[in-house]
């Protein structure tokens, strides 16, 4: 069996891990690998750039040592290992069912108007405050967070497994729990967490725009306008603070017909946002469909990353030929 072979069969078996059983809900390696993060961070945190870069690369250096030792082991006992580590690094690395499951229980909570338990849940899906926000608030912060997380837990984790196989998954993958835990602009972190934030966007650059041209094709899926997405994207992308999470977000308003962004309060800070997309502001049956646009996208993404592996690193064998 060919290495590409070997990881094409490993991105899928991967892919239908996650659809049929989601996130693990206890022991999940991201968990142990932030743990280990805010363990590390007691020793070199220190208010300034230089502490951060260390940090960020002690932690994502040691994924990168880990995932070549791993797919090393593999390559040197043939196909079957190679395809195996691809599917659980995949596994582990994969969001997408668990978002869905996530934003399809908000709808449910915020249509029997049980506000207090979608506040509750809000904190699975991202990390504003949810004391603050009414229906509308939850409604419009969840499916921001399903656009922006399409990409961060779906597509870029596919993107860089096809590319770079096992070391890349788990790197990114911990650029992006980094990004979560240090990279936000509150006072102990905008220093601290400059590095982790700018190597997760540059990590998530390519399948942010991936994410948008996907969103686009998927948009029917939804009733949507795949020219109202690509529109949306191109005209108020550049307006948000974060070059990846305004593509995905822009795209996802554009193919909903609906109007994001505005006021958004998190635990420490209150940012204001710009307005993405047109239309009036998202409902409960608008983050249903922003729900299916993502599962849509999400299927794309895998029949994408699975092709582009196919091509393999230039036909390269996963063992020497006989």
């Amino acid at each position: 069996m060919f290495a590409p072979t070997a990881r094409v069969v490993g991105i899928a078996a991967g892919c239908v891990a996650d659809a049929l059983f989601g996130d693990p809900r206890r022991g999940h390696p991201v968990a142990v690998f932030g743990s280990a993060a805010a363990a590390l961070e007691q020793r070199t945190y220190a208010d300034a750039r230089s502490a951060g870069v260390l940090h960020t690369a002690a932690l994502l250096g040691a994924l990168a040592v880990l995932g070549m030792a791993a797919d090393h082991v593999a390559r040197r006992r043939g196909a079957v290992p190679v395809a195996v580590t691809t599917a659980a690094t995949v596994f582990v690395a994969l969001g997408g069912t668990s978002l869905a499951r996530a934003g399809n229980q908000m709808a449910r909570q915020l249509d029997s108007g049980d506000v207090a338990a979608a506040r509750r849940l809000l904190p699975a899906l991202c990390g504003r405050d949810p004391a603050v926000l009414d229906e509308a608030g939850l409604t419009r912060a969840a499916v921001e967070s399903v656009a922006e997380n399409t990409s961060d837990a779906h597509v870029a984790p596919l993107l860089w497994a096809a590319l770079g196989g096992v070391p890349a998954v788990l790197v990114y993958r911990g650029a992006n729990t980094l990004d979560a835990m240090i990279g936000h602009r509150s006072a102990r972190y905008l220093r601290f967490g400059w590095a982790a934030a700018c190597f997760d966007d540059v990590a998530n650059y390519l399948a942010a725009r991936a994410t948008a041209v996907l969103v686009a094709a998927c948009a029917p899926v939804v009733g949507g306008s795949p020219v109202a997405a690509l529109r949306a994207w191109r005209r108020d992308a550049g307006r948000h603070p974060s070059p990846n999470a305004g593509v995905a977000e822009a795209a996802f308003a554009g193919a909903l017909g609906v109007r994001i962004g505005g006021p958004t309060r998190y635990a420490d800070r209150m940012e204001i946002r710009p307005t993405l997309g047109d239309g009036p502001p998202p409902r409960v049956a608008d983050l249903r469909r922003a729900v299916r646009l993502s599962r849509a996208v999400q299927i794309a993404a895998a029949g994408a990353a699975l092709a582009l592996s196919a091509v393999g690193r230039n036909g390269r064998r996963a063992c020497p030929p006989p």
